[in-house]
């Protein structure tokens, strides 16, 4: 059985074949999926989509670029459903300083993280974290406000030597189609250092699809993709690995 972390069923690339990519899914093993937010639309439609399908968990909240316009009433609603039984998990939520430069940009996404972190502590939920070219400010915040319930460092990005601290802060590393890429040198090291009771597998999907499917739309089915590149860099059995990373999933997101 195999959890995939992280996936975006709730993106109009994949929402009108829903039922198809799910049936798809649950032939190489698929049986349970994070349907994860961005904005208010994306997060109702996550919490929809599991009510409707048994094996569709949903996190909420605000990714760092769609931060600036998003209105209090949005917010509001938003966490309205926190307390939902299939909302598992805040996200996705952190920093992104690719597109945002300026100083006020960033002191907003900021303050937007720090207050998911706090109400996701006030829930008792995991979060779990978008970073793109901010690891050490996000490090920081994490540092200073400790997710509670733990979390996810999606698409881990950080450097061998940031490991330790991640994982001391009760975080796992999301590992996902990146992995796969041929010139991933950096990922592939941090996945054969980190712990397998510390890995959960995803597929960012519609996003970054697997070597030899880059370039194309990706799905949840490519998971099989990651797990095969795990064992092949660990060199445990495929089975173990398997077992293991749904065990790490289930008990993060408490399904």
């Amino acid at each position: 059985m195999i959890f995939d972390t992280h996936c975006h069923l709730n993106d109009d690339a994949l929402f009108s074949s829903i039922d198809e990519i799910l049936e798809e899914a649950k032939k190489v093993g698929v049986n349970k999926l994070l349907v994860v937010g961005w904005d208010k639309n994306s997060s109702i439609s996550a919490v929809h989509l599991a009510e409707k399908y048994s094996e569709i968990y949903a996190a909420i909240g605000f990714h760092p670029s769609n931060v600036f316009n998003a209105t209090e009433e949005e917010y509001k609603e938003v966490m309205s459903y926190i307390s939902h039984p299939k909302v598992v998990a805040v996200g996705e939520i952190g920093l992104d300083y690719h597109w945002n430069k300026t100083i006020e940009e960033r002191k907003i996404q900021k303050d937007f993280f720090i207050r998911q972190i706090k109400i996701a502590n006030e829930h008792c939920k995991p979060i779990t974290i978008h970073n793109r070219e901010a690891f050490e400010d996000c490090l920081e915040i994490l540092k200073e406000y400790k997710p509670k319930m733990g979390g996810v460092m999606h698409c881990y990005s950080g450097s061998l030597e940031s490991l330790p601290e991640v994982l001391n802060l009760g975080l796992l590393i999301g590992l996902g189609g990146t992995l796969t890429f041929t010139n991933a040198k950096k990922i592939k090291e941090i996945c054969e250092e980190a712990p397998l009771e510390k890995i959960v597998v995803e597929t960012d999907a519609p996003y970054l699809s697997p070597h030899p499917l880059r370039g194309t739309t990706n799905v949840p089915k490519n998971i099989a993709l990651v797990v095969d590149e795990i064992a092949r860099i660990k060199k445990i059995s495929k089975k173990h690995i398997i077992d293991v990373l749904y065990q790490n999933s289930c008990k993060m997101f408490h399904v």
